[in-house]
């Protein structure tokens, strides 16, 4: 077979150019993923620099310094990719044109709204006459036209045509099965309104020649194939062959995976034939489970308590795991682990939620003969461990996960057998239910912003079934890539709706609770609302969407739709992750390189009060001003909270300033997710390695790390921690570890190693900082104990205790937290070193005292904090600190409050609660 290497957005791609074969269906095995059916006449690139703004209206950006008098402007199009531009200028190879009719109209307001974004130019409309005839065009190649008056051709591009197509077929919008059902008949249904031809490949197995090749048949409503077959197909497999104009090709016939796929073959080959509601697909016991049986300690958002943890991770390193078990869905099956009796006990002490990284179907994760690294011994800062990992690291069996392929089918490399397409489903369910039997509740971590390929990648699915439609361009027509891969533009109908039914799908079909939204600001806050409201009623339950809010790339401040962004969700019960606090306690920002990353310290690792080797001299008013975000987190970063302010004045969070944007900025607490570490950069515990003095003691290092947890679980809104924070999980530094390994990202859950010191991280993000971290990672007295480990763990669930023992520390409304929640030990002659707060339980439901009182002090050595509005009240320590299993017991030994003064003395480093009945 002869090879073309073609370049398709960046992406380089082989695919076969062989003949037809002379039998239809042996289309279906061929070993090439497309064939070329009609090569594209004029190879030369064209951009799209014209956009359909509906059915029949078009503008052109630029295009205006072209026009000379007498030019008219058609639309040219062929079947078979055929036009050309000969040496005369003269446009060949057209079926036929339609002639536009120059637009002046004002452009109606949905529309002015929705391309805004694009550049000025002139607008013409197809002719009334003309729009039946929009359709077919849009299933052909079409070039936009300027001519002169003699016809020959001054300009042409491309046209971007989800405008269009998103008003021909809005009705498509409302069908309400896509991909495979299943009852009397099975139905496959696709969207792929500028298809010129669907086409059905049915097989026995996973892995067998093709069966049957059916047609499938276009509505022109909709632009919907389907057929429908007879019976009940359960249990085969099917792909698509779609032709389809590509531009820069020609017409294509596209051998692809269904988009809706429920299940899929091995390394994703083959979409698979399910009824989600067979009992074969169960798990014992799936439906038998009433609702209310299920986890419900959570009433409303702000009572989550969330762990993220990776599949993989989470078992992969666990001895008490059966080994096939290991790193698959099942390892959550195993109750009597220590995986699992870690997790019983977390959930015992107040978690009330798992969320799992990836586990929709990934592309970047070979689901069979995936490679194991062979990891040298070698020095704690050896470049050599790294080398193993990387040097197989596309071929292993790690990721994140954050390549969505299919995103409403479970990931294969975490079941137990993926050739067979039934057992990630069940296994996926039996985890689910595992964990709902332990009373968590259980969030997936979800990526629709992105897809792992675009253009005719093999493993790009969406645009091979309807180029320049599902991804976002660029006004070249380029895809778009802020996300770090090629961006989806779910602000399209169908491209919403796939992810609103897939969302909806996920919750219903395997009971998710809860979902967080990966780079969730590039989606519009419109169609976040809709799919929280669809989620919902197909759960028939509240599920709460957490996301990243992160304003950035080519939809920042709004350029084309309002985001489900931090400063644009106010109101819709949506919460995004704080990073006023965060940055405030570990100092510095994500992005730091270099020097920064060890001399920004932040009010949790040492900032003015313990500088580090490399840190600057810092003025005192710098840890007032880090010590106020610290309390703009505690209050839940509330727009309207109002704080005494370092300076003196007594200001609305949103009038606190956190580099250009406001450092209050949601309505309600439940619209925020308080967090010190999650998956992405360095872990709590390295982070602190790099800012705390080297000579800091590992046991010091330990009680840093649960202040840090000590400021998210005494936070008004979600909660949510880093899975191994608690045992001081360290990934040797690591700064982004998506793609390095078992090695760097293992969990320990017997307690013995916290994986710092397992060498230098990978050099690829890592390499410039070798000098810096090498030392680091040679300290020996850095690594912290087993003991070290112990403590943490139990001192963590102390915490957990203690949020849960009080609904003071989780109030669901602004309102009550502006009126029970006050910050003690504030303005200009604060002690910085010490945040102290006041929450009063008077008359509200589960508060459980009658006042709260927390301080967390940040400073090594014992602080005294006068407070003259609490004399002469009888405080006591919480219980959780008085009882005889409490981890630190310098807090029930050396924590004193003196009524007659109103003096409370802190141990040094440690979160004190005192309450009042």
């Amino acid at each position: 077979m002869v090879t073309n290497r073609l370049a398709w957005c960046g992406l380089s791609l082989v695919f076969g150019l062989a003949p037809l074969p002379a039998k239809a269906l042996e289309a279906c095995d061929e070993p090439g993923f497309a064939h070329l059916l009609h090569p594209q006449r004029d190879a030369a690139p064209l951009a799209a620099r014209a956009y359909w703004l509906n059915r029949g209206l078009i503008q052109w950006p630029g295009a205006a310094e072209k026009m000379a008098v007498g030019a008219r402007v058609k639309l040219y199009y062929s079947a078979q990719a055929a036009l050309q531009i000969g040496p005369n200028q003269a446009l060949g190879g057209a079926d036929a044109s339609l002639l536009l009719e120059p637009s002046r109209a004002e452009l109606p307001a949905d529309l002015a709204q929705r391309f805004k974004f694009i550049a000025p130019g002139p607008r013409w409309q197809v002719a009334e006459a003309d729009l039946p005839r929009l359709p077919q065009l849009h299933r052909a190649q079409v070039w936009l036209v300027l001519e002169d008056e003699a016809g020959l051709v001054q300009a042409h591009t491309r046209l971007q045509a989800p405008g269009a197509l998103d008003d021909l077929y809005a009705a498509a919008e409302r069908v309400e099965t896509l991909g495979v059902s299943v009852a009397r008949q099975t139905s496959f249904t696709l969207w792929a309104p500028t298809a010129q031809k669907v086409s059905l490949c049915r097989y026995p197995s996973g892995s067998s020649k093709a069966l049957a090749l059916d047609a499938l048949k276009w509505d022109a409503q909709t632009g919907v194939w389907q057929t429908k077959l007879t019976g009940d197909l359960s249990g085969q497999y099917y792909n698509f062959l779609v032709d389809v104009f590509v531009p820069g090709l020609g017409v294509v016939r596209n051998r692809v995976t269904d988009p809706y796929s429920l299940s899929l073959t091995t390394d994703s080959k083959r979409s698979y034939v399910a009824d989600l509601q067979r009992a074969a697909l169960k798990p014992p016991g799936w439906d038998a489970v009433p609702r209310v049986a299920r986890p419900s300690r959570v009433k409303t958002a702000t009572d989550m308590v969330i762990y993220e943890l990776h599949v993989r991770d989470f078992s992969i390193s666990d001895a008490t795991v059966p080994a096939a078990k290991r790193g698959k869905y099942s390892a959550f099956t195993q109750s009597s682990s220590a995986g699992m009796r870690h997790l019983q006990a977390l959930a015992k002490a107040g978690l009330t939620d798992v969320h799992l990284l990836p586990v929709f179907d990934i592309a970047s994760i070979p689901e069979a003969g995936c490679l194991k690294p062979k990891i040298p011994q070698a020095a704690l800062d050896s470049p050599l461990q790294q080398a193993a990992v990387m040097a197989v690291a596309a071929e292993d069996c790690f990721n994140w996960g954050y390549d969505p392929f299919h995103y409403s089918a479970p990931e294969g490399s975490y079941s137990s057998d993926a050739a067979k397409a039934e057992r990630r489903i069940i296994e996926f369910r039996e985890m689910v239910q595992a964990l709902h039997k332990a009373d968590l509740r259980v969030g997936m971590d979800v990526v629709y912003n992105h897809t792992a390929a675009a253009g005719q990648h093999e493993k790009s699915v969406l645009d091979r079934i309807v180029p320049g439609y599902y991804q976002r361009l660029n006004a070249l027509g380029e895809v778009e890539r802020s996300t770090c891969c090629d961006n989806t533009a779910t602000e399209h109908r169908m491209m919403a709706k796939l992810m609103i039914d897939s969302v909806a799908l996920w919750a219903r079909e395997y009971k998710i609770d809860s979902f967080r939204f990966d780079l969730m600001a590039h989606q519009p806050r419109a169609v976040m609302e809709a799919l929280q409201e669809r989620v919902n009623q197909a759960a028939g339950r509240p599920v709460q969407l957490i996301g990243e809010g992160w304003n950035f790339g080519e939809v920042a401040h709004g350029a084309r739709f309002v985001q489900a962004s931090q400063l644009s969700l106010n109101g819709s019960g949506i919460a995004t992750f704080s990073d006023r606090g965060r940055d405030a306690a570990r100092g510095g920002s994500a992005g730091d390189s270099g020097q920064a990353v060890l001399q920004n310290q932040g009010w949790l690792n040492g900032l003015v009060y313990a500088p580090n080797a490399s840190a600057p001299q810092r003025p005192p008013a710098d840890l007032m001003q880090a010590a106020d975000l610290i309390r703009v987190g505690l209050a839940g970063s509330l727009r309207d909270y109002e704080l005494l302010t370092w300076q003196g004045k007594k200001d609305k969070l949103a009038d606190i300033a956190y580099g250009d944007q406001p450092a209050g900025y949601v309505a309600q607490p439940g619209e925020v997710v308080n967090y010190v570490d999650n998956h992405d950069n360095q872990t709590l515990f390295d982070i602190n390695v790099l800012k705390l003095p080297r000579e800091t003691s590992s046991a010091e290092r330990a009680r840093v790390q649960v202040l840090g947890l000590a400021l998210t679980a005494f936070s008004q809104g979600v909660a949510y921690f880093h899975a191994g924070v608690d045992i001081l999980r360290s990934k040797s530094l690591d700064k982004n570890s998506y793609d390095s390994g078992d090695w760097f990202n293992r969990l320990d859950w017997s307690y013995r190693d916290n994986g710092f010191g397992a060498g230098l991280p990978p050099k690829l993000d890592n390499g410039e900082q070798y000098p810096l971290l090498a030392p680091l990672l040679a300290d020996a007295s850095i690594k912290p104990s087993p003991a070290d480990i112990a403590w943490t763990r139990d001192a963590f669930r102390d915490l957990l205790k203690i949020r849960a023992s009080s609904s003071l520390f989780r109030l669901p409304t602004a309102e009550a937290i502006q009126q029970r929640l006050k910050f003690l030990n504030t303005g200009p002659s604060q002690n910085p070193r010490v945040v102290a707060a006041s929450l009063d339980g008077r008359g509200w439901p589960g508060a459980g005292f009658e006042q709260v009182l927390y301080f967390i002090n940040v400073d090594p050595s014992a602080q005294h904090i006068d407070l003259p509005s609490e004399v002469a009240k009888q405080f006591a320590l919480h219980p959780v600190h008085l009882d005889a299993a409490a981890a630190d017991r310098r807090i029930a030994a050396e924590a004193r409050f003196d009524a007659g003064t109103g003096r409370f003395t802190l141990p040094g480093r440690s979160a004190v609660v005192f309450v009042r009945q």
